[in-house]
């Protein structure tokens, strides 16, 4: 059975002799998978029915094209709406942000199949995810404080549980990942070539799946999985700066992260340094308070804390700077306001974390204003 949802997204359900497997396909391969409002309700509201029918033993998502799992949202039509003032900006986080928490306590195996760029709103498809696969032409990123927005989807949970600090150096600089860094850094857990996705989804349809069925679905997968241990070409690069990574993205304040890169003097901080100071001020200041208070919440206020963020970001001028420098004018010289570290005093900064009148919300019928 295939469930066709305005050809963007595609449901079906995949029998075999273990019973069935629910698939999910993102359909958007010219706009690189770009989840869109009615996506992030749709897939929600698909793993809500699958949950309760007996039938469907796991849930397999996957990118349609050969570029991208998903590169995040549908950031175009955000900041279309944000600029008009229209509500449905808000709605996109509140479902988006929904769909991410079903995601991560879905209480049967979901299983990414990441290929390709795999960014924001991709990463929150798929990173938590109880079995995390990708092909070996990963890409995979936060880039979001380079358009003046900060680390959502989830950032907050797992960025600050990642490999060392390697989670706080990705939010920090919008390193892309490689395969063995992904796997390095534990946003990763099996490398399957993209060739053999499809004998995967057909082998996990086939298998009666009982027990200890994350296990089961574990060793199916094994049974793919490349080693990537064995080829040089799949080396993880974040090995090379774990020190440096470690201890120059330990300090709790922008300023001390700074401070210690410059006084390592080594060529690759430098190089660290001159990403930042290309991000928005604003971003990362947000950035690294988030990931410390989320380091120390669960996955739900996490959720909760980010949609403050988003809605406070929503108003603020570097988010629409930033997309229109990287997404609409592409000139990539965005103009920050401030453009600097001294004007961002504690209280703007915590300003992004007050409550809302209206909070995130896990209710069922629970609406946004």
């Amino acid at each position: 059975m295939v469930e066709n949802i305005e050809d963007n997204l595609l449901f079906e359900e995949i029998m075999g002799a273990g019973g069935s497997v629910g698939l999910i396909t993102l359909n958007r391969p010219d706009a690189l998978n770009a989840l869109t409002l009615d996506m992030c309700i749709a897939i929600d509201d698909k793993l809500a029915e699958w949950e309760k029918m007996g039938h469907i033993k796991a849930v397999l998502v996957r990118g349609e094209g050969e570029k991208a799992f998903c590169a995040g949202g549908d950031i175009k039509y955000v900041y279309d709406q944000g600029k008009s003032g229209a509500k449905k900006s808000r709605k996109f986080f509140w479902h988006e942000y929904r769909m991410n928490r079903r995601i991560f306590h879905f209480p049967k195996p979901y299983i990414a199949l990441m290929h390709g760029i795999t960014m924001g709103g991709g990463v929150g498809l798929s990173v938590h995810s109880s079995h995390r696969v990708a092909a070996e032409n990963l890409v995979f990123a936060m880039p979001e404080t380079g358009i003046g927005f900060f680390p959502d989807v989830g950032g907050s949970y797992f960025l600050p549980r990642c490999t060392g600090n390697t989670g706080i150096y990705m939010a920090m600089t919008g390193a892309k990942l490689h395969i063995a860094d992904a796997i390095y850094a534990g946003v990763v857990d099996h490398l399957v070539p993209k060739e053999n996705f499809e004998a995967l989804i057909t082998a996990l349809a086939e298998t009666k799946l009982s027990g200890n069925v994350n296990m089961q679905v574990s060793d199916i997968i094994g049974s793919y999985t490349m080693d990537a241990d064995s080829m040089d070409i799949y080396k993880p690069h974040l090995l090379e700066h774990r020190a440096e990574i470690n201890q120059c993205f330990a300090a709790h304040t922008l300023e001390g992260i700074l401070e210690a890169l410059v006084k390592s003097q080594s060529d690759w901080c430098q190089i660290i340094i001159a990403k930042m100071l290309e991000k928005s001020p604003t971003s990362l200041k947000v950035t690294l308070k988030q990931l410390l208070l989320g380091s120390q919440m669960d996955f739900d206020d996490c959720m909760k804390l980010e949609y403050r963020v988003a809605q406070r970001f929503l108003m603020h001028p570097d988010f629409y700077e930033g997309i229109r420098s990287a997404i609409i004018d592409k000139e990539h010289i965005p103009a920050w306001k401030p453009d600097n570290l001294e004007e961002l005093t504690p209280d703007i900064i915590n300003e992004f974390f007050a409550p809302l009148k209206q909070e995130l919300s896990f209710e069922k019928k629970a609406v946004v204003k």
